[in-house]
C-alpha cells in the first residue's frame, strides 16, 4: 500500500516541514528526491533502520522517490557481501528503491572533472605534506591553522600533480589533494580539509583502473548533485560538514535549485552498539558469533532473532525525528515488538526448566486431546489446536516450592494448582533423589475440572502451563541479553580487534537444552512466532535450527527483566538434560555454543595441513562434505574455502548448504574456471549468484551469461569501439594528451562486458585504437 500524506495532515517533524513548504514553494519543481547512503563496509544496525524509515517514507509521503546509494570511495573495506545485505536489510523493512540503484564509484570520473574545476579557480591544490604534518597543521579549535608550504603552488603544478596521481605515478600518501578555503576558520573542517588521496587498492566495483579515490565530504556533496537530490538527511554528527557540502557544490558551479543538508539526532538506543566501526572488531574478535548474532544490533541480528520488520518501523515512529538528541531507553524497542507480535502470535507452551508431575489416578497408558485456543480473549483472532494430556507431565520447576515464601500461588505439598486448558491437580507427595533435589511430583486431579466444559467450578488461586511427557518435543532455547553490562563502556572495543574496558555482560547468551515443547509447533511454518505462556516471544532460529533440530530465540520477554538480570548473577538450573545455561565468567567472551571437539580438530586440519585460512576453516568444518566435495574438482584448498564461507555464505540467507540447487563440486569448477582465467572473479560472483538461485552448471553458465573472459581483439574490438563511440568528447581530450583517460576507458569496457574482459588485453586494444 502506498503511503501518503493527507493533504490536511500537517507534517509530524521539522524535517518533514522543510520538505513541505519547499514542495508548496515550488522551490524543486515539485520533486522531493531523498536518498540512502551507506557505506558497504559492514552491515546495517538499527540506527541505519531509522534513517531508511525516515528518507524512504519520506519520498512515498511526498510522492517522491528515494535512491540507494552506496558510498562506496574506500576501497579497502568494501566488498559485495556487504552490498547484499544491505539491499536484503531494507527489502525486509519493507521499502524498495525501484531502479534507483547508484554506486558512488560510477561518479568518479565525474568527481575527477570537478576537482580539476577546483584546481583551475585555484581553489585546491596538491599538498607533498606527510600526513601527520597535515594534521598538525590544522591546528586545534583555540589555535588557527597553519598554511602548508605547498599551499601557493600553481593551478598549473597541482593540475600537472594531480594527473600523475591519478597515472600511477606515486606511492601511497606521497601527496593528497586539499580544498584552499580557509586555515583561520572556526569549524576546523574547513582548514583545507583533504579532498583526494592516492590508494593502490583494488576496487571490489572498478578493479584497479584508479589510484585515487575522493574522501566523504568532497565526494557525497557530489553525488547528491548527480543524482538531483533534493534533500539530503544526515544524522547530527555531519552538522559541522555542512558549510563545507555547501561549499564544494557553490564553488564547483551548481547553482540553485540545489541539494541541500539537514540534520537530524538519529537513535542512540540504550544498551546498544551502534557503530559498524565498533561491532566489526565484536565480529572479527569471535566475540559474537558474526554480523547476525542475535544480540547484536545489527539489522541482520534483528531478522535472525526474530524481531518483526514491523517493529522496527514502529519504533522509528516512537523515536521521531528531532533536532537535539536524546538516548532511547532498550524498553521502548522492546514495546514496539510486543505491540506488534501480541496481536498476532499464537500461545502455546513450552517448558524451559521441566519438573516430572505423575498423575497417579489418571488412567494408565492413556491419554486424550484438549481443544486449546492460541489467542487470548482480548486478541480478535481465531484458531486453536488440538493439545495432548497425559498420566506423565512436565511442568516449571518453578512452580513448584515445597516451602513456599508469602504470596506463593502456584503448586505446593498438599495445595492445588489448575494446568492451563485442562485440569486441577493436587499435589500428593514429593519425590527426591539422593542430594535431596526434587525430581518428581505425584499429584492426583479432579476429573469434573477440565477446562471448556462448564464444569470448572473449582476456585484455585494460580495457573501454571504444562506439557505432555510423552508428547513433548525437545528444544534448545537461547536467551539474550545485552553484550555490555555497562552501559557508558559498551562500545569500547580496540582497533585491533581486542576488547578493552567494556565489561562484557556474561549472561549476553544462556543456552537451554532439554527444553519441552507442545507438539502441536511441528505441522507450523518455520518462520512463526510464538508467545510461549508465561515465558516470553519466540521463534525458531533460521540458521541453528532449520532441519529436525529445534533451536528457539527469544525475540523478547514479556516484560522488562534487565533490571533484575543487572542485580544478579545470572544462572540457570536444567535438570531433565545435565547441559548448559549458567553463564560464563566476566572475563570469558561468550560463546553460543560449546565447541565440539570433532569440529575443532578438524578445523586445525584444515587450517594446518592444507593451508586454509583461520576464520574460513572455522566456518566451513561445521558441514565438510561440501567443501571436501569442492576439493575433488579443485585442489586448491584456500581458494575453495574462501568461495564457500564469503562469497557462497553471503549469499546463503539461512539457507544450508545441502539445501542449494547445485553441489560442492560445482563450486569447486568455478573456483577452477577463476583460476585458469577461463572467467574473471567479478564475473563468477555473478555465476555464483544464478547458480544459488536458479543452479546451474558453471561451465554452461559463464558461456550463456557471456561472461567468459575475453581477450581475443577481433572480439574485444565490438565493446572497444563502442565504449569509444559513446565519448568522443573523452577520446579528443586523451588524444590531446590526457593520458590518465585509459583507466576510464578500461572501466567503460569492463562494464559492458559484465567484467569478462580481459584487462591487460583492453588496455593494449584501447591503447593501439586511440592512438590510430
Amino acid at each position: 500500500m502506498e503511503r501518503t500524506r493527507s493533504a490536511q495532515s500537517p507534517p509530524s517533524d521539522f524535517i518533514r516541514q522543510i520538505v513541505a513548504a519547499d514542495t508548496a514553494s515550488g522551490r524543486y519543481g515539485g520533486r522531493v528526491v531523498t536518498r540512502f547512503p551507506p557505506e558497504p563496509n559492514g552491515y546495517l544496525h538499527v540506527g541505519h533502520a531509522m534513517g531508511i524509515c525516515l528518507n524512504f517514507g519520506i519520498a512515498e509521503e511526498f510522492r517522491g522517490r528515494c535512491h540507494l546509494r552506496y558510498d562506496d570511495t574506500n576501497p579497502e573495506k568494501e566488498n559485495e557481501e556487504f552490498v547484499r545485505s544491505i539491499e536484503r536489510d531494507i527489502r525486509w523493512l519493507g521499502f524498495d528503491w525501484g531502479e534507483h540503484l547508484c554506486f558512488a564509484s560510477d561518479y568518479f570520473e565525474r568527481m575527477y572533472e570537478c576537482a580539476e574545476v577546483l584546481i583551475r579557480k585555484g581553489l585546491a591544490y596538491v599538498d607533498s605534506q606527510p600526513t601527520e604534518a597535515i594534521r598538525e597543521g590544522r591546528g586545534t579549535v583555540t589555535e588557527p591553522g597553519v598554511e602548508s608550504p605547498y599551499r601557493n603552488r600553481s593551478p598549473e603544478e597541482s593540475l600537472d600533480l594531480f594527473r600523475r596521481m591519478r597515472a600511477g605515478e606515486f606511492e601511497d600518501g606521497a601527496h593528497v589533494l586539499r580544498g584552499k578555503i580557509d586555515m583561520t576558520s572556526p569549524n576546523m573542517l574547513m582548514r583545507d580539509p583533504v579532498f583526494y588521496r592516492i590508494r593502490h587498492a583494488h576496487h571490489y566495483r572498478q578493479g584497479d583502473a584508479w589510484c585515487i579515490y575522493p574522501l566523504y565530504d568532497y565526494a557525497h556533496c557530489l553525488e547528491d548533485q548527480f543524482e538531483d537530490i533534493t534533500h539530503s538527511i544526515c544524522t547530527l554528527e555531519f552538522d559541522n560538514n555542512r558549510e563545507l557540502y555547501d561549499w564544494v557544490l557553490d564553488n564547483v558551479g551548481f547553482a540553485e535549485p540545489r541539494p541541500h543538508q539537514y540534520e537530524w539526532a538519529g537513535l542512540d538506543l540504550e544498551g546498544a552498539v551502534l557503530s559498524k566501526r565498533n561491532i566489526k572488531p565484536l565480529v572479527q574478535a569471535r566475540v559474537v558469533t558474526g554480523w547476525d548474532d542475535p544480540r547484536l544490533a545489527t539489522i541482520a541480528a534483528y531478522r535472525r532473532r526474530g524481531v518483526p520488520p514491523e517493529a522496527l518501523r514502529l519504533l522509528a515512529q516512537l523515536v521521531g525525528v528531532s533536532k537535539t538528541g536524546a538516548r532511547t531507553e532498550e524498553a521502548k524497542l522492546d514495546f514496539a515488538i510486543r505491540e506488534v507480535l501480541n496481536p498476532l502470535a499464537p500461545r502455546v507452551m513450552a517448558v524451559l526448566d521441566p519438573l516430572k508431575v505423575v498423575i497417579t489416578n489418571y488412567p494408565k497408558g492413556t491419554s486424550e486431546e484438549i481443544d486449546a485456543a492460541y489467542f487470548p480473549h482480548d486478541v480478535p483472532r481465531e484458531g486453536s489446536r488440538a493439545l495432548p494430556f497425559s498420566g506423565e507431565l512436565w511442568i516449571e520447576r518453578s512452580d513448584f516450592e515445597e516451602r513456599p515464601p508469602k504470596g506463593f500461588r502456584r503448586l505446593v505439598p498438599g495445595g492445588e494448582v489448575r494446568l492451563r486448558h485442562a485440569y486441577v491437580i493436587r499435589c500428593d507427595e514429593v519425590i527426591k533423589d539422593a542430594g535431596g533435589r526434587v525430581v518428581e511430583l505425584r499429584c492426583s486431579y479432579d476429573p469434573s475440572t477440565r477446562s471448556g466444559t462448564g464444569a470448572e467450578n473449582r476456585k484455585v488461586k494460580g495457573t501454571i502451563h504444562w506439557v505432555s511427557a510423552p508428547h513433548a518435543l525437545t528444544a534448545e532455547v537461547r536467551l539474550f541479553g545485552r553484550l555490555f553490562l555497562d552501559t557508558q563502556h559498551e562500545a569500547e572495543v580496540a582497533e585491533d580487534g581486542g576488547v578493552t574496558a567494556a565489561p562484557l555482560n556474561p549472561g549476553s547468551l544462556v543456552v537451554v537444552r532439554g527444553v519441552k515443547v507442545e507438539p502441536s509447533i511441528a505441522r507450523d511454518p518455520a518462520d512463526t512466532r510464538y508467545q510461549f505462556e508465561r515465558t516470553g516471544y519466540f521463534w525458531r532460529d533460521p540458521v541453528d535450527g532449520a532441519g529436525d533440530h529445534l533451536v528457539f530465540n527469544r525475540i523478547v520477554a514479556l516484560k522488562d527483566t534487565w533490571a533484575k538480570r543487572a542485580d544478579v548473577e545470572v544462572r540457570a538450573t536444567v535438570t531433565a538434560e545435565p547441559v548448559v545455561a549458567t553463564a560464563k565468567g566476566a572475563d570469558e567472551r561468550p560463546r553460543p555454543r560449546a565447541v565440539d571437539p570433532v569440529i575443532a580438530a578438524r578445523s586445525a586440519r584444515y587450517r594446518d595441513e592444507l593451508g586454509v585460512a583461520a576464520d574460513h576453516a572455522e566456518t566451513i568444518a561445521a558441514d565438510p562434505a561440501f567443501f571436501e566435495a569442492a576439493l575433488r574438482t579443485h585442489a586448491n584448498a584456500p581458494d575453495v574455502a574462501a568461495w564457500i564461507a564469503v562469497d557462497l555464505r553471503g549469499l546463503l540467507e539461512g539457507r544450508a548448504l545441502a539445501e542449494l540447487p547445485f553441489s560442492g563440486e560445482a563450486i569447486g569448477r568455478l573456483a577452477r574456471l577463476v583460476q585458469e582465467g577461463r572467467t574473471s572473479r567479478r564475473a563468477a560472483k555473478d555465476v555464483l549468484a544464478r547458480m544459488v538461485s536458479e543452479g546451474g552448471d558453471p561451465e554452461r553458465l559463464v558461456e550463456t551469461m557471456g561472461l567468459a573472459k575475453v581477450s581475443d581483439p577481433a572480439v574485444l574490438g565490438g565493446a572497444v569501439e563502442a565504449v569509444l563511440a559513446r565519448w568522443p568528447e573523452k577520446v579528443a581530450e586523451f588524444r590531446a594528451g590526457k593520458s590518465s583517460l585509459l583507466g576510464l576507458f578500461v572501466g567503460e569496457v569492463m562494464k559492458q562486458t559484465r567484467g569478462a574482459a580481459d584487462p591487460e588485453a583492453t588496455k593494449r586494444l584501447l591503447a593501439e585504437r586511440l592512438r590510430s
